[in-house]
């Protein structure tokens, strides 16, 4: 969904498929981030959540909805019926997150879209061990957990403070110039972080920082709640790297 350009879609189970394919932004299959989707990864919450995925003009923003019987809940609203709910967001609703942003979905993100070319070649392709069957492939992979925004980050010399754009993937954490731009500035592996805390040091608010062994990055956050979020993931990040994962 869009915030001013914010998108949106649906992936659901079969049962639900020829309702939801009526849809012109339903998307069976996309891995872009900014849609609508079966909430997988949520199984404490129930098989019959989705997950609406918003872009906005800082980061991505995650909201649930569940399906109850034929309607669906999002929100303060539950709507009888998928025509109900699409409805309602022809009409533009106004979403305000725990982070205080606020956010209007304008536009749904088209079914028929390219997405960037992100393959790369293979080169190499051999089999490490021998006579292992499907059997032996057991899904228990750790979630990658990703994070992109927004921050303010202060530089190594110059003490000055300058907004980036920053992704978090696996154990790499990097920032651009700009969300435009492809090539990062730098990217730092987190397997070499030894700590990520909130910092009161500096003159600015919402503040952390990550502890390497040959600096500490200082990075500013738009709110309390962003910056708590970032803490909270890269934690994460460094307490499964501690566990070997």
């Amino acid at each position: 969904m869009s915030d001013g350009g914010s998108q949106y879609s649906y992936h659901s189970s079969k049962e639900e498929m020829d309702e939801l394919d009526t849809l012109c932004w339903y998307h069976l299959a996309l891995s872009l981030t900014c849609f609508l989707e079966w909430d997988k990864n949520s199984s404490q919450e129930g098989p019959n959540y989705l997950a609406l995925s918003v872009r906005a003009k800082d980061s991505v923003k995650h909201f649930h909805v569940k399906r109850e019987g034929d309607g669906y809940s999002f929100g303060f609203n539950v709507f009888p019926s998928l025509q109900n709910f699409i409805e309602h967001f022809a009409n533009q609703p106004l979403l305000g997150s725990d982070s205080g942003t606020l956010m209007v979905l304008r536009c749904p993100y088209p079914r028929r879209v390219e997405e960037p070319s992100i393959y790369e070649s293979v080169r190499v392709h051999t089999a490490m061990q021998t006579g292992r069957t499907e059997k032996d492939l057991v899904p228990n992979a750790p979630s990658l957990g990703t994070k992109e925004g927004y921050l303010v980050k202060q530089g190594a010399v110059v003490k000055s403070w300058k907004t980036r754009w920053f992704t978090l993937n696996r154990n790499e954490l990097k920032y651009f110039k700009d969300k435009m731009f492809d090539e990062p500035i730098r990217t730092l592996n987190l397997t070499s972080c030894s700590a990520v805390q909130f910092d009161y040091s500096q003159e600015r608010v919402n503040c952390f920082c990550l502890v390497f062994p040959e600096r500490t990055f200082y990075l500013c956050a738009k709110t309390g709640v962003e910056a708590d979020e970032w803490i909270k993931i890269l934690r994460w990040k460094l307490s499964q790297i501690q566990k070997g994962r």
